[in-house]
């Protein structure tokens, strides 16, 4: 059934690919309202913003919650769109500041580990390796649909980045290195580890918070110059990347010091802009978990 549904949209949504953003928006517009008529998955959005935001009102909330809406819409259709944009217009509509960062790094015989989250249009950001000398390799969860998956990782090389599983990451980057090649690895670290892979917890949009550890463990490994991702959107369809280096050399750094840093770089940008990061994950599903680890240290 998957391959027979895969078959039947995709040649719809290749014809829809071709049309010019300008149009796309439209149709967010108009996607905006059975989204929002329907409540997708509002319980959880709205669960997930009252535990970050407790002090805020309740109609606060709900006009973020609508704020989210729109700009998942436009994701929606900037993904689509990712099949058949042009060069000239991804360089028009996604900017970047202080690439120089990271070619300094490549050039003085470094790796580059990019950290960010789902915040902004993260499928977007591949469009760095335009901007850079060093291979590009992006950091990924299978999905459960294998042809959705191939679409959707035939959409994330667009702009020649290289994607690699969870699983094969440590594989493939000790490869790099014996073959001494520079390269530039992307992690988005704000999903929720696995219940059994929990490491680390902070305090997180005044929640604690499991956190992945694997970027930072990484960044440790090679010794290479770590950097955040720090979006922004200053208009619709037009995203401004500034990369923020970590200051200092991550094999020596005190544990979870690095993964504290790209922690409060996100919450910083969440509060600035709340309804750009994806608040439709369950974020905070294993506090359960905290509480039984706090009764045994007790």
């Amino acid at each position: 059934m998957n391959k027979l549904a895969y078959y039947i949209w995709h040649p719809l949504i290749w014809l829809i690919s071709w049309l010019p953003l300008s149009v796309l928006y439209r149709f967010s517009d108009f996607l905006y309202y059975p989204v929002s008529i329907a409540g997708y998955r509002k319980k959880v959005i709205l669960d997930n913003l009252k535990r970050a935001f407790p002090n805020h009102s309740g109609e606060w909330q709900k006009k973020t919650l609508r704020k989210f809406y729109r700009h998942f819409c436009d994701l929606f259709v900037e993904t689509i769109k990712l099949q058949h944009i042009s060069d000239n217009e991804i360089f028009r509509r996604i900017t970047f500041i202080n690439t120089e960062a990271i070619d300094r790094a490549t050039e003085a015989g470094k790796d580059v580990i990019v950290i960010l989250g789902h915040y902004g249009n993260w499928e977007w950001v591949p469009a760095i390796n335009m901007h850079t000398k060093a291979n590009g390799y992006s950091v990924y969860r299978p999905l459960k649909n294998q042809w959705f998956d191939q679409y959707m990782l035939n959409l994330r090389s667009r702009f020649g980045s290289q994607n690699i599983t969870m699983k094969k990451t440590l594989r493939v980057v000790a490869g790099l290195k014996r073959q001494n090649t520079r390269f530039i690895l992307g992690l988005i670290a704000d999903q929720s580890p696995a219940k059994h892979e929990i490491q680390h917890w902070t305090n997180f949009l005044t929640q604690p918070t499991p956190v992945l550890t694997g970027p930072e463990k990484i960044a440790k490994m090679v010794n290479g110059q770590v950097v955040y991702f720090k979006v922004s959107k200053p208009q619709r369809g037009h995203y401004h990347i500034e990369v923020v280096p970590w200051e200092g050399e991550p094999a020596s750094a005190p544990e979870n010091n690095i993964t504290e840093w790209h922690v409060r770089q996100l919450e910083q940008s969440i509060h600035e802009r709340p309804e750009l990061w994806l608040w439709s994950h369950k974020r905070w599903k294993y506090q359960g978990e905290y509480a039984k680890k706090d009764q045994a240290n007790a």
